[in-house]
């Protein structure tokens, strides 16, 4: 898949919390709501600000970019654990995801990382597997007392 040109992925700052907060609430109950219960958002659409704060700054945190709006970030763990991943549900489909991917192989690349693996939800289990990661393991988590699938996917590094 291309990426759109007019997507730029850009470092993330401090002033971007509530923008990704948003984003990250946003995509769970708008594109994930398709292959959860209610109750599962209910209980995955959650975001502690004064957790989110400094978690976002104790790891490589990326946003992108559209015509000046943040639309999408990613993260990536110092063990090459890519945490989170989420698209605002205007700019599904437009390559934002893929971008975001990208800068994020490449970071795990320049820190001589060998993988990156990654809990994937039920509705972004088919992306990570287009773009060459592997199945690991099917999981159960618990959130809020309901439980969610999702998928430990790995992908090798060239």
């Amino acid at each position: 898949m291309s990426v759109d040109p007019a997507i730029s992925i850009r470092a993330y700052r401090p002033s971007d919390l509530d923008t990704v907060i948003a984003i990250f609430l946003s995509a769970i109950r708008v594109v994930a709501a398709k292959d959860y219960t209610p109750a599962q958002i209910d209980a995955w659409a959650q975001a502690d600000r004064s957790l989110w704060e400094p978690r976002r700054l104790s790891r490589p945190t990326w946003v992108a970019v559209i015509g000046g709006k943040s639309v999408g970030f990613a993260d990536l763990e110092p063990n090459g654990h890519l945490d989170m991943m989420f698209v605002d549900p205007a700019h599904q489909g437009v390559g934002v995801a893929t971008a975001l991917l990208s800068t994020v192989e490449a970071a795990a690349r320049a820190q001589s990382l060998s993988a990156i693996f990654t809990k994937a939800s039920v509705t972004a289990r088919p992306f990570f597997a287009k773009r060459g990661f592997r199945l690991v393991a099917e999981q159960l988590v618990e959130r809020h007392g309901q439980r969610l699938t999702n998928f430990r996917m790995e992908k090798r590094l060239k």
